[in-house]
């Protein structure tokens, strides 16, 4: 068990950035929050993200192959914990809308659709790799998730 303490003392000192992965069951909306996903490929362009094996969301991703990426902005750490919680009242009080017909959530700095080309197995999650689809963004500073606490990006070169 102290390997797994430091390795994830190790973890909560890299910075990464928040999103909520999101997704439809037939009509109903289902999402999570996840800090682990990236850039894949530029051609094609491909994102990357990593589920939780037992997460409601990865059954509804593997049964419609699609998924949405809502990177959110620094301002919705609220929003991020609310999408972290367990159950089916993720959605309520939030503000969203169909685009590619994925959930994305308002005011999130980027917004990426996407289908799902493969899934990788990897201890307990499974890493779900997406052709991108659509995608667009807006310039607002992300939330990122650090030392156990959400925060933002800041230039440290002295300029503005």
């Amino acid at each position: 068990m102290v390997l797994a303490e430091q390795f994830r003392d190790v973890m909560s000192g890299v910075c990464t950035p928040v999103s909520v992965v999101t997704a439809l069951d037939g009509p109903r909306p289902h999402g999570t929050t996840v800090s682990a996903f990236a850039s894949l490929s530029m051609d094609p362009p491909m994102v990357l993200v990593s589920l939780d094996r037992g997460s409601d969301l990865l059954a509804v991703v593997r049964r419609g192959g699609r998924f949405g990426l809502n990177v959110l902005e620094s301002g919705q750490a609220e929003l991020a914990k609310q999408f972290a919680r367990k159950g089916k009242t993720k959605f309520d009080g939030v503000s969203w809308q169909l685009d590619d017909d994925l959930p994305r959530l308002a005011g999130a700095s980027g917004w990426v659709a996407c289908r799902v080309e493969q899934f990788i197995e990897g201890g307990d999650h499974v890493v779900a790799l997406g052709l991108v689809l659509a995608a667009d963004s807006v310039p607002l500073a992300p939330l990122t998730y650090h030392a156990r606490t959400f925060g933002t990006h800041a230039r440290t070169d002295g300029a503005s």
